[in-house]
């Protein structure tokens, strides 16, 4: 049973989140748990009208769109105790004084890596058949010698070695995924995890300078830090072999654009990129007009339906804190060090 009487809670997001993210079933579920000091969405939570709303806040349920947790607007909310996130890193919203607070916060992460995943392993297969960018030749299929082009071992899944930057929640789904290639090898950089993990996922830990030298694909998804920035700059893409590929689905900032743009227009490398640095790209950038770069806008992670997976893990940490049970995705400061 819940406590009762039930928790007074807000839902603070882009209402047009919330439309995607809550169907009548998941309200409703939501409405078994706490009891809502507004009906719907607040996206502002400086609105002077809801002074006495706030301050009986002891929960908020948050996504896309929620305003940021700043000191003054956690004073207008002396008895929150929790942040339910249906999304997936927290970074936007906390704040220092969020955590000097100790709130409990919990994140959809999880559930969101399992689109990225998918996504990414997507990519990555259509990638070594080049059929991104063959897609882009309207007439390819019709020349004479189009299938002639197509006899060399640049068009397979075979037996390629992939490189996966980073064993995160969604790089770890990724190298689950792409053990189904037949002879594939698998090697993984992340200083952060030990080789027995690394070797029980079915891949090699191996250093990052090592893995760009002997990789067909790269697939970046280490998190964005300071550290993380320009992580793959003009002297790791030299390093990487003549037609091999970089899929980036995890966060523009970790490519060295300008290095990126230099090695396709040459065309030494192909490039997946579901994120960029800007994002968007501006309208004159190279890459769009590149035949051998594919770009699409940001779409890898939950999207439709996918959301309300990510809604359900939020309202299955709620239910278990009503309960006093233990929380299987709570967020503490030491996480965002190493995790997006």
């Amino acid at each position: 049973m819940t406590r009762e009487p039930r928790p007074a809670a807000l839902i603070a997001m882009w209402p047009e989140a919330f439309a995607q993210q809550f169907d009548e079933e998941r309200i409703g579920r939501l409405e078994s748990l706490v009891e809502l000091v507004t009906p719907g969405p607040i996206g502002d939570l400086d609105d002077a009208s809801l002074s006495e709303e706030l301050a009986r806040v002891e929960v908020l349920v948050t996504s896309w769109g929620s305003p940021r947790l700043t000191a003054e607007r956690l004073a207008r909310m002396p008895a929150l105790r929790a942040v339910f996130h249906c999304a997936g890193t927290v970074r936007a919203i906390t704040t220092d004084a969020f955590w000097d607070r100790g709130i409990t916060i919990t994140s959809a992460a999880d559930a969101n890596a399992i689109p990225v995943a998918e996504f990414t392993f997507a990519s990555i297969v259509l990638a070594d058949k080049r059929a991104q960018f063959l897609a882009r030749e309207p007439l390819a299929h019709r020349t004479e010698d189009w299938r002639t082009r197509l006899v060399t071992d640049g068009y397979s899944n075979l037996g390629r070695t992939i490189g996966v930057v980073g064993f995160s929640r969604i790089g770890r789904r990724v190298v689950a995924l792409l053990r189904q290639l037949e002879g594939v090898q698998i090697l993984v950089a992340d200083p952060h995890v030990e080789v027995e993990t690394i070797a029980a996922a079915g891949a090699t830990l191996t250093a990052l300078d090592e893995l760009l030298r002997r990789v067909d694909v790269l697939s970046l998804h280490a998190p964005e830090l300071p550290e993380t920035r320009h992580m793959i700059a003009a002297a790791e893409l030299a390093l990487l072999r003549d037609g091999a590929t970089v899929v980036n689905t995890a966060r523009g900032s970790l490519i060295d654009t300008d290095a990126l743009i230099a090695e396709c227009v040459s065309g030494r490398l192909d490039a997946v990129l579901d994120v960029t640095e800007p994002e968007p790209l501006p309208v004159d950038s190279p890459l769009y007009r590149l035949p051998n770069v594919s770009i699409t806008p940001h779409i890898a992670g939950s999207l439709g339906s996918e959301t309300r997976r990510m809604s359900d893990a939020a309202l299955d940490e709620l239910a278990r804190w009503t309960l006093d049970l233990p929380l299987e995705s709570e967020v503490v400061l030491a996480d965002l060090g190493v995790s997006a």
